[in-house]
């Protein structure tokens, strides 16, 4: 993660929306960025999400109905946000949400075209029910 500098742009405020679903941040430098929650649960920073490497990220489906339910603050450099679906373990740092907001439409693009590759929905409606699990390989004898 890196490291905080001095001239990094801290948040001034954070605002929650939960009508709209949205997360509003504020910078000091005067920035501000308005995330959809869905979004930020897109793109967790979190290791089951971006996985262990480049290329290893995986897609998350079917977030588009995810809340943010709060927000806990991690010492003075970061925020995480707590999930709907349960998800948590994503610590957004500033200069991780900074780089979000300043990349948040190429971003997105992208994420919609890998969707639309790999035949995935953001609707949870449109997923494949979860697998039953099975013990062992799952044959049956």
């Amino acid at each position: 993660m890196a490291g905080l500098h001095k001239d990094d742009p801290i948040p001034t405020e954070i605002k929650l929306h939960q009508v709209s679903r949205r997360m509003e941040i504020a910078f000091d430098d005067g920035k501000r960025f308005e995330f959809t929650y869905e979004f930020l649960r897109v793109f967790s920073p979190s290791a089951e999400v971006r996985g262990h490497g480049v290329g290893q990220e995986v897609l998350q489906l079917g977030k588009r109905d995810v809340d943010i339910t709060r927000i806990e603050p991690v010492g003075n450099y970061a925020i995480r946000p707590v999930f709907s679906d349960g998800h948590d373990s994503g610590l957004y740092s500033w200069d991780y949400l900074y780089d979000l907001g300043e990349r948040r439409d190429e971003l997105w693009e992208s994420y919609l075209l890998r969707l639309s590759t790999e035949g995935g929905s953001r609707d949870p409606a449109d997923l494949p029910p979860p697998a039953p699990k099975t013990g062992g390989c799952g044959h049956h004898h």
